[in-house]
């Protein structure tokens, strides 16, 4: 048998296969007779048991723990901290507002309202001042603390390192306001 018989028996049989298995798919198009609910599949999802614990950590976050750990946090590793904000804010004096305000000044500053930065209308109403509650609440996870705001940022989670940031963002100030008792 020669190469040319043997390409001839194969596509026989492969073209046989395919009218077998494509048959019975051709036919569920064509006829139709149980169209689906909805197109595509459902496919069964758990939540692992990390999420949860997360979501349960979250709940139980205590800014009044933060805190506590101000009078030890360093406003250097703060500064270190914060390089994650710099993407967003300045913290120079007078600095400028990039996609966030220029953080300069904020314990004690209204609650958007910097001059010159266009807050999200949920920012605007939430009012009140940054207090060192607010600000480590809202630090930890801004979109449960204020939601609908702008801010896309997750949050910092380690209450170490969000006094230490706190520390630091006393620091960006004339007159450093006093810690909380």
């Amino acid at each position: 048998m020669d190469g040319f018989e043997f390409n001839k028996i194969a596509g026989a049989v492969l073209s046989a296969l395919l009218v077998i298995f494509g048959g019975r798919t051709v036919l569920d198009l064509v006829s139709r007779e149980h169209p689906p609910e909805k197109p595509g599949w459902a496919l069964p999802v758990t939540e692992p048991a990390h999420a949860a614990a997360a979501t349960e950590a979250a709940a139980a976050f205590d800014p009044k723990a933060v805190l506590g750990l101000l009078s030890k946090a360093s406003a250097d590793a703060g500064q270190s901290v914060f390089k994650r904000c710099m993407q967003c804010h300045t913290s120079q004096k007078g600095g400028p507002n990039l996609v966030g305000p220029n953080l300069w000044g904020l314990v004690g500053r209204d609650v958007g309202k910097h001059a010159g930065f266009p807050y999200s209308e949920a920012m605007k109403t939430h009012g009140g001042t940054w207090t060192w509650d607010q600000l480590a609440d809202y630090i930890h996870d801004p979109k449960a603390t204020v939601p609908g705001n702008k801010m896309a940022f997750p949050g910092i989670k380690d209450p170490a390192q969000l006094a230490d940031l706190l520390a630091y963002l006393r620091s960006l100030n004339d007159t450093p306001p006093p810690l909380p008792q």
